[in-house]
């Protein structure tokens, strides 16, 4: 039986698959299941099969005005998960769509005023993140994907702040010792995610017309220690 359920919320089915496969590349040799949240709500009692989860990204924004009650689901689901890993009965690494849906759980506020564009970003670890087990052997400093258009305007109360940059201060936060967040992606590698931009073109994570320079940048990056820190997140709880 797996250790790691990959927890997908993502409505296309092509990029959903594609993420699936990084997340299992990115982890090695753990056998990773799926549950698609966007075809079946979540059963509680599953959870309690796994020793971790991990959750993908989503086109989906915290701060949509309208949401279609999938969302509104999707969410709801999201937040479940997020207790339990506070509560210390799973742990949980979510990222991109979902760190917003924590965020806004604690009590905080998600902003649209600190985007980044789909590229490979810096970040730098905290005082707290060098010496977290996850990202403590990435410090001082770590290159990643990042691609989203909400984030968190400050780090919610209860939290521990892991990484930070310019662009985006509030990079990853753990709540506890179970439960993770980032914003950015840390699974895909450069191909990966050259190729998930092709789901993406037209959504505004990046000017259409500057698609072929965009994604020689992307596939040009040396983007390595995403992979490493889930492989930390699967040693330590997994």
């Amino acid at each position: 039986m797996a250790s790691l359920l990959y927890v997908c919320v993502r409505p296309e089915r092509g990029a959903a698959d594609a993420e699936h496969a990084s997340f299992r590349r990115a982890l090695g040799a753990e056998v990773v299941d799926r549950l698609d949240l966007l075809e079946e709500p979540l059963d509680p009692a599953r959870l309690a099969r796994y020793r971790g989860v991990v959750v993908g990204g989503s086109p989906f924004n915290v701060t949509d005005p309208e949401k279609d009650v999938v969302q509104l689901r999707v969410e709801a689901d999201l937040r479940r998960i997020a207790h339990r890993a506070i509560d210390g009965d799973i742990a949980v690494f979510f990222t991109c769509f979902s760190i917003g849906v924590v965020t806004q759980m604690l009590g905080g506020e998600v902003t649209t005023a600190t985007p980044e564009a789909a590229s490979a970003t810096v970040i730098r670890t905290t005082a707290d993140g060098a010496v977290d087990p996850v990202f403590g052997p990435s410090s001082p400093a770590l290159t990643v994907f990042t691609a989203h258009k909400e984030s968190a305007v400050a780090l919610p109360a209860g939290a521990t702040l892991l990484a930070t940059n310019e662009s985006c201060p509030v990079q990853a936060y753990r709540v506890g010792t179970h439960l993770y967040t980032a914003q950015f992606h840390p699974e895909p590698t450069p191909r990966d995610f050259a190729d998930r931009m092709t789901f993406y073109r037209t959504t505004g994570y990046f000017d259409p017309e500057e698609f072929d320079r965009v994604q020689d940048q992307v596939l040009s990056a040396s983007v390595t220690e995403g992979a490493a820190l889930l492989r930390r997140f699967a040693d330590t709880f997994a």
